[in-house]
């Protein structure tokens, strides 16, 4: 009879000849279990960046849609109206010879008021009281639209935080243009606004809608100051009135008056790393210097109206 250690072979028989086959063994030693977590922490550290990067850009492209779904039902609203167009903002009745009607009313802060949270306040129509927003049949009467996704503000109400309702503006162009003669005057001569869709003078760079930074939106619409930010203007010329958003790696949306939509990249730290506070806007300046922005600035300028 052939002993044998039962823990660690088996008697096999072969042509007549019995073998031994010896077992593997199946557990990891202490090294090896180190060595595998040491694999595995070193590959999430290479890869994780890469995904959070990935996922921006698949916010980023979601943002492009919204803005060209916002333009679209824009331009099929001035269709129906004659060619005029809805208003960047409430416009003074002296500057509102075409009765033009606000495109979203109610600004945003950090308070309890509904038109922070709450979608039936300005956006979505309950006749007779609330309007809700002049494009809402045009843009598939979609609430996402008018949101980007990498906006993460809320407010609290009650106890229970609630996602505020828009991260888009519009263009001040599309208003009074108070802020394009880089100091307030809604009575400004200098630079063109536009009411109708025929006024636009090019309209493959004129944007209409932007993501506007958390802190900066209030009002539904984005200023830019022209003036100082034209080509030849020294660099410590350029104002950055309100700030538009920097979700996307350092860039943010936005949509033309000729439909198509794009991702902008920032190049001055002053608005590609503007800080995000997504509950309070403690500390965040607006109407400031544009410091190393002014080629940021000179771009939303040239992007933005023209000389009259």
């Amino acid at each position: 009879m052939t002993s044998y250690d039962s823990s660690n072979s088996i008697p096999e028989t072969e042509n007549g000849f019995k073998t031994l086959v010896t077992r593997s063994r199946g557990a990891f030693t202490l090294i090896e279990l180190l060595v595998v977590i040491a694999i595995i922490a070193i590959l999430a550290g290479m890869l994780l960046p890469a995904l959070a990067k990935a996922k921006t850009k698949a916010q980023g492209i979601h943002c492009m849609n919204n803005g060209h779904q916002l333009t679209t039902g824009w331009r099929m609203y001035s269709d129906d109206q004659a060619e005029v167009l809805v208003a960047a903002m409430d416009l003074p009745a002296n500057a509102n010879p075409l009765k033009r009607v606000n495109w979203f009313t109610g600004s945003l802060d950090w308070s309890a008021n509904a038109s922070n949270w709450d979608y039936n306040q300005d956006m979505v129509p309950s006749p007779p009281t609330k309007p809700g927003t002049p494009l809402w049949p045009y843009c598939g009467k979609s609430r996402e639209v008018f949101k980007c996704a990498a906006d993460k503000a809320s407010v609290v109400v009650n106890g229970k935080s609630f996602p505020r309702v828009r991260s888009i503006s519009m263009s001040q162009v599309f208003g009074t243009g108070e802020w394009e003669d880089k100091a307030y005057n809604q009575s400004q001569t200098a630079w063109r606004i536009y009411q109708k869709s025929t006024d636009i003078v090019f309209p493959s760079r004129t944007w209409v809608y932007v993501d506007e930074h958390p802190n900066s939106i209030n009002d539904a619409a984005l200023a830019v100051a022209c003036t100082g930010a034209e080509p030849g203007n020294p660099q410590g010329s350029a104002q950055i009135i309100d700030f538009p958003a920097n979700y996307h790696n350092g860039a943010c949306g936005f949509s033309f008056a000729d439909s198509h939509s794009e991702i902008h990249k920032w190049r001055g730290s002053k608005i590609r790393s503007a800080p995000i506070n997504f509950g309070s806007n403690a500390g965040f300046p607006l109407n400031i210097p544009a410091g190393d922005s002014w080629v940021d600035v000179q771009w939303m300028a040239w992007n933005t109206s023209v000389r009259k």
